[in-house]
């Protein structure tokens, strides 16, 4: 049902604190998070082997964690180095670690061969800790399938339609034939949409006295991650001259928490050389309105569907 050789994201990185147990399924999984002495995630099977309590209901010890319930003590390969009442635990006395890695502030869980994590295959989430670019972080639950989630991003002629008042403003969107080309683990999606009115969150950024020419430019790769260049210009301004340009850039992904249910990750960046807080602010109220719009359409979808 699900693919699993691939890196999924789990969380954002402030969601995991020092001292802290963090607790989220993928797959179907539940996993624990925490942070080791040196400031690593290591990821484990949020389950006891002994009689499957929730580790995330003990506690941490060092670089340990310890069962809430028979307290049964394991280290961050999931080895149980500690079994109340025995002199040694059972050889066999383990939970699963998961390959468990940090790439610009999204941490990644590998759910299939741990012998096949390969860091080469992270997606290239640069803004997400770029001092030019500047947002709030964002996370939705959903309780849709994951594939609903990626055909909305992937057809971005819905802007026109479920965004008209928020991310859309032009029905011209929906009219704009992409360009889409193959990459690796994916596909690239261009579409340039000229001489439109800005969309209204444009215009509590900056102010257009006309028409913008626009693009949305993205990489869409396994297991569920878009990669998004966009923006807008004055239509008088050469296609090269971005000094009046709105430049944005987005990272989503959406990780399958169950067959019916997903978690969705989100920033929406700007580009800048220091950060407005005020702008940052616009930017995530707009995404919050739109993507609320998405999910309540596609809550609406899964249900029909689901008939």
């Amino acid at each position: 049902m699900f693919i699993r050789n691939c890196w999924y994201v789990i969380a954002w990185d402030h969601e995991v604190l020092p001292e802290a147990l963090f607790s989220r399924t993928v797959l179907g999984e539940p996993i624990l998070l925490y942070r080791t002495a040196n400031g690593s995630v290591a990821a484990l099977q949020d389950r006891c082997c002994h009689r499957a309590a929730p580790l995330s209901r003990g506690r941490k010890e060092g670089d340990s964690v310890r069962c809430g319930y028979h307290g049964l003590k394991f280290d961050a390969r999931g080895v149980c180095t500690e079994a109340p009442g025995m002199d040694a635990p059972p050889a066999k006395a383990c939970v699963r670690s998961y390959p468990c890695t940090t790439r610009n502030k999204w941490i990644f869980v590998w759910m299939g061969d741990a012998e096949r994590a390969d860091p080469a295959l992270l997606p290239d989430n640069f803004s997400n800790d770029h001092p030019e670019w500047h947002y709030q972080p964002g996370y939705f639950h959903y309780e849709t399938p994951q594939a609903l989630i990626c055909d909305n991003l992937l057809d971005f002629s819905h802007l026109s339609y479920v965004h008209e008042k928020t991310l859309g403003g032009s029905q011209a969107i929906a009219q704009a034939r992409p360009e889409i080309e193959s990459i690796p683990r994916g596909i690239k999606v261009s579409r340039r949409v000229p001489n439109v009115p800005p969309p209204a969150y444009y215009q509590r950024m900056k102010t257009f006295q006309g028409m913008v020419d626009r693009w949305f430019i993205y990489d869409f790769v396994l297991p569920g991650t878009l990669l998004m260049h966009s923006g807008g210009r004055p239509v008088e301004d050469a296609p090269d001259d971005l000094s009046r340009a709105i430049r944005l850039h987005s990272c989503q992904t959406v990780t399958p928490e169950t067959a019916t249910t997903t978690h969705y990750f989100f920033q929406q960046s700007h580009h800048g050389t220091s950060a407005n807080p005020e702008v940052v602010q616009i930017i995530y109220n707009a995404l919050i309105a739109a993507f609320n719009e998405d999910r309540d359409m596609i809550t609406a979808q899964a249900r029909n569907i689901a008939l």
